[in-house]
């Protein structure tokens, strides 16, 4: 089953459950349910172009199950660290080959990687593990991932409104919908990072350079 297939059934089965649906899909996600992020908010678009929910309150069950659903993963990792993966059904969800490129990734880039991960539906849950096991502040955590929210949601969901009558249209216009998100985080990444580099060798360059150490004076003459 394609995205659009997908997304019309879903938004064909919310309009029975309303709010509660996307929310409880959601959820889900955040512990490894096969089904992309986007599909859903896109299905609630549809239903808000059908009348059947109001926009507020979508973005907000939305984004709160989405962000429920990703502290799932950071908790295991900052509850049990590593030794969680002994567990067959985690070692599924967060495949430990990924998780010392990630690990490299959070080491470098700390904060911007959290955020980037939005972006990326393949490493969403074991970066977000990894976050927990290198000790992220929850706090923290949840801002840079609610960060990320505030754009996909809102722009998935009214996506979904925009072209809920006209799946052609849908299916040309939003079928790579998480990779346009991914490569906007990933131009934003690479901006900071550019900058940050730019002021560090710019620091550098201003500093003064380090007075050369005193000769040393003749030795004292031993009695």
């Amino acid at each position: 089953m394609g995205l659009i297939e997908e997304t019309t059934f879903l938004g064909q089965s919310f309009g029975e459950f309303g709010y509660l649906a996307p929310f409880v899909v959601l959820l889900l996600c955040g512990v490894g349910l096969p089904l992309p992020e986007e599909v859903t908010l896109i299905g609630s678009g549809i239903l808000l172009y059908r009348g059947e929910v109001d926009f507020v309150p979508i973005v907000l069950v939305c984004s709160s199950a989405i962000l429920l659903g990703d502290s799932i993963p950071y908790a295991l990792g900052r509850r049990y660290g590593m030794s969680v993966l002994r567990y067959r059904w985690v070692s599924r969800l967060v495949h430990p080959e990924r998780l010392d490129r990630l690990r490299k990734r959070f080491e470098e880039h700390g904060n911007w990687a959290t955020f980037a991960c939005r972006f990326f539906a393949g490493i969403r849950i074991p970066g977000y593990f990894v976050a927990g096991t290198m000790g992220m502040r929850y706090g923290r955590f949840l801002l840079l991932d609610a960060l990320g929210v505030l754009i996909s949601v809102p722009l998935s969901i009214y996506l979904g409104k925009l072209f809920g009558g006209e799946i052609d249209r849908l299916k040309e216009r939003v079928h790579d919908i998480h990779l346009i998100l991914a490569f906007l985080a990933l131009s934003l990444v690479l901006i900071l990072l550019v900058k940050n580099r730019r002021l560090r060798l710019g620091r550098a360059a201003s500093a003064p350079a380090p007075e050369p150490p005193p000769e040393p004076g003749p030795e004292d003459p031993r009695p």
